[in-house]
């Protein structure tokens, strides 16, 4: 298993999570609200509201970690390290989507932190 390999694995959960989230609101506000203009706001709640809001949350991780990887890859900087910082930031960002859509807090952000700081390891090795 590569970075890169774990990167396209993040992506598949991205991808999971929005499926989640489409399948519970589906179940919330109907498909033709989801199908119309949605000119008239509803809002979910429970866990495809929490599920929502890890969508939005993984997807600005997505934007932080891809590039890291991508640098190592590119600048032949990866090694035991960044391929542990990697594999870190997978189990977090797994355990922060549970958690999350569970709705237990403090496990969630203990998750969260994990991800982060396995993201900086990977800049702070592309340097």
């Amino acid at each position: 298993m590569t970075e890169t390999t774990l990167l396209a694995a993040y992506g598949l959960l991205v991808m999971l999570t929005i499926l989640l989230q489409v399948l519970g609101a589906t179940r919330q506000l109907s498909m033709g609200y989801l199908m119309s203009s949605r000119d008239e706001t509803r809002t979910t709640t429970g866990m495809t509201a929490r599920l929502g809001r890890a969508l939005d949350n993984s997807v600005v991780a997505m934007a932080i970690f891809a590039p890291a990887v991508l640098l190592v890859e590119i600048m032949g900087r990866n090694n035991s390290a960044t391929l542990l910082a990697a594999q870190v930031f997978l189990l977090a960002r797994i355990i922060y989507l549970i958690v999350y859509a569970l709705g237990v807090p403090t496990i969630r952000t203990l998750a969260w932190l994990a991800g982060y700081a396995a993201t900086a390891v990977l800049y702070f090795h592309a340097l």
